[in-house]
């Protein structure tokens, strides 16, 4: 009975372990473990857990490395370096005509000033990621990508002293920029985005962003005034967009769901493994989103209605920097269970189709 319960314990600490090392193995360390216990032993010693747990952890480290080689985290990795350049180069797009294009709603004191050097640098510096990843270069794409999350730490980084609420609401673009610079840092075959992507799922990334960029904008620019001289004006609002009536509203609510659908639909359509992986690559931003808005959100109307800065705490910074990097790994954990149950049920599969009849 004791024996058997140290093997259970054993057997419980070797789950570690990826399952293929202990397919092979498993049976074979059971039986050394079992053999050097000592008479009466019931439960593994200090040292046996710590060899088991730590050489388990190596294994799996190493498993998961190799796993960054499969020819479905490349294709990933470069149709996701490409899609959030994109993106980040229509949100700097956004930001360029915002000081570009003047909002009649504002008064002359408080519309925005000519947009300066570094707000052209974003829109060029994005562009040519997104088309030198495109055109086979993807050692220069991961430089630019590189560049603009230098740049992000050089110029927004030290305003976290004195203007901490805007770093951290950037702090989901700069995510999106370190995503994009290690996604197209990972090796991948000449043109292989374009290759997976081919030339319909291509067009509908690049026209989402795009078109709902020209929508914000537009409704911007056409925002009802509220200065007029012939008595009060009224106007309808939903989450940034303003409009005289409510059908202009949800035609342009209308508007920026085609577009985000139109990238949605493009990436869904892909191999499953791929998107599996894109939304494995893209999950620690959306987390790290979430976190801002929910778990900051206190912290964030204070700071400004305070009148004074509050810093963040020693756990808020621990929450901020933690979250998408266990996001990805809980990601990663999660796809490779899903990929192996898959692969077993193919074989239990494939071995009833074998198995002769009666």
């Amino acid at each position: 009975m004791r024996a058997a319960e140290l093997e259970r314990r054993y057997r419980r600490l070797l789950a570690v372990h990826p399952w293929e090392h202990r397919r092979v193995y498993e049976e074979e360390m059971v039986a050394v473990l079992l053999a050097g216990a000592r008479p009466g032993q019931t439960r593994p010693g200090l040292r046996d857990t710590v060899d088991l747990v730590g050489a388990g952890l190596r294994a799996r480290l190493r498993v998961g490395a190799r796993g960054f080689t499969e020819p479905a985290w490349a294709d990933a990795a470069a149709v996701t370096g490409v899609l959030v350049a994109l993106v980040l180069c229509a949100a700097a797009g956004r930001n360029l005509l915002d000081h570009l294009l003047v909002d009649p709603s504002l008064p002359p004191p408080m519309r925005g000033v000519a947009p300066d050097l570094v707000d052209w640098l974003r829109v060029a510096g994005w562009a040519a990621v997104a088309v030198t990843a495109l055109a086979g270069l993807p050692r220069v794409a991961a430089a630019l990508a590189w560049a603009g999350v230098a740049g992000w730490v050089v110029l927004v980084g030290p305003g976290v002293d004195d203007q901490p609420t805007y770093v951290v609401d950037t702090l989901p673009q700069f995510a999106l920029a370190v995503v994009a610079a290690a996604a197209l840092s990972v090796p991948a075959p000449t043109r292989r985005a374009l290759a997976v992507l081919g030339s319909r799922r291509l067009a509908a990334l690049v026209a989402g962003p795009a078109a709902a960029l020209a929508l914000l904008e537009l409704n911007r620019v056409t925002s009802p005034l509220f200065h007029v001289l012939d008595g009060p004006t009224s106007y309808q609002s939903f989450y940034g967009l303003e409009a005289r009536s409510e059908l202009v509203i949800w035609l342009y609510v209308a508007g920026l769901a085609a577009a985000a659908l139109a990238v949605v639909v493009a990436v869904a359509t892909l191999a499953a493994p791929v998107r599996r992986r894109i939304a494995v690559l893209l999950a620690p931003v959306a987390a790290l989103a979430l976190v801002i808005d929910s778990a900051l959100a206190g912290w964030s109307v204070s700071t400004m209605h305070l009148g004074h800065t509050i810093p963040l705490v020693p756990a808020q910074w621990a929450m901020l920097v933690l979250v998408p990097p266990v996001t990805f790994l809980a990601g990663m954990l999660l796809v490779r269970r899903r990929e192996e149950t898959l692969r077993m049920v193919a074989l239990g599969r494939a071995a009833d189709r074998e198995r002769p009849a009666g």
